[in-house]
């Protein structure tokens, strides 16, 4: 082939290159689009639906006229395709958070609080009595903790949708007051269900819960019959007073400003993580399980922050509660410190040295 070969040649293939990436780009940034218009409903169904027929016949004819005409032209459909698409993403990133949303009564208080040094007074803590997912008796309680008698941290994950997905809680033990219970959560309106595809578009503001272990962790092993499995966690004592105080923080961001729920990168496993390397910024490597976030009690072993009594199959057969925590139910009394006391039953002591020096992992 002579040069004059070679150049046609090579021209050719890059022609075709950015043929098939620009084609890729339409097709894949009008997927993401059309789904945004659908979940978000700008202007109610009727008017998502023309927005979304209106935009798919834009890109079919910018994709139809490009593969016929000059490169002068094509370099032209292409702007005017990405300054099109630059416009939604526009509309999209504008969308405000809310926080006076006519909520599900499960997610309808940010709980608010009061520290005066380790003492600190939770008001709107959830503890509700589940008896079926859609029949609750409402409470929400006031309690005073001092953050001096924490005896233990847990990490608590319940499994609604295979082994790569779970939802990530995290406990707090005391010497002097019952388990705390902090979960991050999509705050869904009324009438409104979790959806894992909502939670990539803006469906769904972030809400951080406080709850009593009989409430969040009993609703998911009792009610909804999720796999729920509890590890105690070493960690040492002022690590947890901080990652305590964290949450505390959270709550006050999300009290100041609503925020979005993000099904891969704002989501009840992610921000755990985001809180303790606040904490430590070198402490915790990042892996591919603080997404796939079932996976997370296989990565806190690797890091030494499971008692290595056990192998991780031996760890998931013990801290597997659901064959013990439904006992619960008949029991006369329902007490939730009995719960708590009860889905503990064969595990180890979580082991919480005094100083962050003397951490274990």
């Amino acid at each position: 082939m002579n040069d004059i070969g070679k150049r046609q040649f090579f021209t050719a293939l890059g022609a075709w290159v950015l043929h098939f990436l620009f084609s890729i780009f339409v097709l894949l940034s009008s997927i993401w689009l059309c789904l945004a218009l659908w979940i978000q409903k700008p202007g109610g169904w009727l008017v998502s639906s023309i927005l979304i027929g209106i935009w798919i016949s834009f890109s079919l004819s910018i994709l139809g006229i490009y593969f016929f005409q000059s490169f002068f032209s094509r370099r032209k459909d292409i702007v005017i395709y990405i300054v099109a698409f630059i416009f939604s993403l526009v509309w999209y990133f504008n969308i405000p958070a809310k926080q006076d949303r006519d909520w599900s009564p499960d997610v309808a208080k940010i709980f608010s609080y009061e520290r005066h040094g380790n003492l600190v007074t939770i008001h709107d803590i959830r503890n509700f009595n589940w008896h079926t997912e859609d029949q609750y008796d409402v409470h929400w309680d006031t309690r005073t903790y001092d953050l001096n008698h924490i005896t233990g941290v847990s990490i608590i994950t319940s499994y609604w949708m295979g082994p790569q997905i779970a939802h990530t809680l995290v406990s707090f033990s005391f010497s002097d007051q019952k388990p705390l219970v902090f979960s991050i959560e999509i705050r869904k309106e009324k009438n409104e269900s979790f959806s894992a595809i909502g939670g990539f578009f803006r469906q769904f503001e972030l809400s951080l819960i406080a709850a009593d272990e009989k409430d969040i962790v009993y609703t998911r092993s009792n009610v909804r019959g999720e796999q729920v499995y509890l590890f105690p966690i070493n960690m040492g004592k002022n690590e947890a007073k901080a990652l305590f105080l964290q949450y505390l923080k959270k709550n006050d961001e999300l009290h100041k400003h609503a925020k979005w729920y993000n099904t891969l990168t704002s989501n009840c496993t992610t921000l755990v993580f985001d809180m303790i390397q606040a904490i430590d910024p070198h402490h915790l490597p990042r892996d591919y399980r603080l997404l796939a976030s079932g996976y997370l009690p296989n990565y806190l072993y690797d890091l030494n922050a499971l008692n290595r009594q056990w192998d991780m199959q031996t760890w998931y057969q013990k801290a597997h509660i659901n064959p013990r925590a439904t006992k619960f139910d008949q029991y006369i009394s329902q007490d939730s410190l009995d719960f708590s006391k009860l889905i503990r039953t064969g595990l180890p002591a979580p082991v919480l040295p005094q100083q962050i020096g003397q951490n274990i992992y």
